[in-house]
């Protein structure tokens, strides 16, 4: 909604700016850096509501921010979107690893980063509002973002955490790889469904035993099993 907090880390300042009015023109308020290094700052001092970050910057790339902003109690809950002209599947896997929320490739539309930055700060608010989710002695607690296998914590990326959400909230039912992305990213996300296989191998992992409870259904997709 209108008067939200962007943080742009953009170092090309035509870019930078073209995203900053189009953003100002929707009402968002603006924060702008242009390398790594200003965008951490700015993040810890100003705790915006959405980071639109550049992989390719002067100092250290976005990937490093991302890894950086994640690892940060104060600023781990920030959502992130990345920006880059770089489209290739191990980008896009290695940003979804490490916790960012959507991948936009250059160059894009003004509307459809518009969109995504609804989608994603329209999520976060819904996710506030769901209730603990206990299945299969999991329990997921989407405010806290903490998820705990068998009384363990389980620490898992934010791409991770939504896909497991999505499942636990709909037990016994089958999604395809590109129903979870629509899910979780929103529709048209630009992320191949080797990246989905990728989170799921991960969640199971990160569960220990209660992994088996993700199953596999040949040709279709990935469900949570009913209890």
């Amino acid at each position: 909604m209108p008067g939200e907090k962007i943080l742009v880390i953009e170092d090309e300042h035509d870019i930078r700016e073209l995203i900053s009015y189009n953003l100002e023109s929707e009402g968002y308020l603006l924060l702008k850096a242009s390398c790594g290094n200003e965008g951490l700052v700015l993040a810890r001092e100003n705790q915006p509501d959405l980071v639109l970050l550049d992989i390719m910057l002067p100092d250290i790339d976005g990937l490093e921010v991302c890894r950086k902003l994640k690892r940060d109690e104060s600023t781990r809950e920030i959502p992130v979107i990345m920006l880059t002209a770089k489209s290739e599947d191990s980008d896009i896997i290695s940003g979804l690893e490490l916790g960012a929320e959507d991948y936009i490739t250059k160059p894009f539309s003004p509307r459809v980063l518009i969109a995504r930055i609804r989608a994603v700060l329209r999520r976060n608010v819904e996710e506030d509002e769901t209730p603990i989710i206990e299945i299969h002695e999991i329990r997921i607690d989407i405010k806290k973002h903490e998820v705990t296998a068998c009384g363990d914590g389980v620490n898992l990326s934010a791409t991770e955490f939504a896909i497991l959400g999505h499942l636990a909230s709909n037990p016994g039912w089958v999604f395809s790889r590109n129903q979870i992305i629509d899910a979780v990213r929103g529709q048209n996300y630009p992320v191949t469904e080797r990246s989905v296989d990728v989170q799921i191998l991960g969640i199971r992992k990160k569960l220990g035993s209660q992994g088996r409870f993700i199953e596999t259904v040949r040709g279709v997709g990935y469900r949570i099993k009913s209890e």
